[in-house]
């Protein structure tokens, strides 16, 4: 990320306007310090981020002074600030009703994969390693894919998982519980033995799929909880959003773009 340069007035400035939150100055400094937690290929973006999210902390913080919430660090005042003042309505059957029915593909059982693998290990950078692994690996699957010899007895032969003790079997599986690298490549995959070697950070995969059972709509009562949080979390974003243009509107905020997206600093 390109730094942007703040310091002493014989110094390069940057290009911004300075940011008040009233009559209160929001330093260059603390600006750049913020902008750690906002990358961006483009600067004025990271810097707008960063200033508007430095902006919300003040407008808050503010607030509980004029509303005498003290105590304990500034998370904990903003949160207080926030459970008092921030009206959020609580989503009604119908509201969920709604979601559900326009939602379909998001109210889901997860995909399941049932899959089983022989892991050739090589260290990410040990390239000579590597290259004997998948040698070897192209070798076993050739013998594989002419039914020369069964899955089992290669994973618990040559396998360093422990999955070999189990004939390389790797059980039932979801999103997120193996490396991207290794689940993009075989969630991808259909059914039976996958005829190319899979690769990862760990080494090389011989991959056979199989089963797997895609997900299938949740029954609306079963689906309930998770709409009624879904929706909770929307209109909370919505409030807070309102609620933090009020003040702005009332404290005076300039500087800085105050049209807040659909963000983190929205959850």
């Amino acid at each position: 990320m390109q730094l942007i340069p703040t310091g002493d007035a014989d110094k390069p400035r940057n290009q911004f306007p300075p940011v008040y939150v009233g009559d209160h100055l929001i330093p260059e400094s603390s600006i750049a310090a913020e902008l750690q937690y906002h990358p961006s290929d483009e600067v004025v973006r990271a810097w707008h981020e960063a200033a508007r999210s430095l902006v919300v902390r003040e407008l808050l913080l503010q607030r509980a002074t004029e509303i005498g919430v003290t105590g304990g660090d500034e998370e904990r005042v903003i949160a207080a600030v926030l459970e008092q003042e921030l009206e959020v309505p609580e989503p009604t059957e119908e509201d969920c009703q709604r979601f559900y029915n326009a939602n379909p593909q998001r109210l889901c059982s997860p995909t399941l994969v049932y899959a089983s693998h022989i892991l050739l290990a090589a260290a990410p950078d040990d390239v000579e390693a590597r290259f004997q692994q998948e040698g070897l690996g192209n070798q076993l699957l050739g013998q594989l894919l002419d039914g020369r010899a069964p899955f089992e007895a290669l994973a618990r032969q040559h396998s360093a998982c422990e999955s070999r003790h189990q004939g390389g079997s790797l059980g039932q599986l979801t999103r997120g519980q193996t490396v991207p690298e290794f689940e993009n490549r075989v969630w991808a995959l259909p059914p039976g033995l996958a005829n190319e070697l899979v690769e990862s950070r760990y080494g090389w995969h011989i991959v056979r799929v199989d089963d797997r059972l895609e997900g299938q709509q949740l029954p609306f009562e079963q689906a309930k909880p998770l709409v009624r949080h879904q929706l909770t979390e929307s209109v909370t974003r919505r409030a807070l959003r309102q609620y933090v243009q009020v003040l702005a509107s009332q404290t005076g905020v300039s500087g800085v773009d105050l049209e807040l997206p659909n963000s983190p600093l929205m959850q």
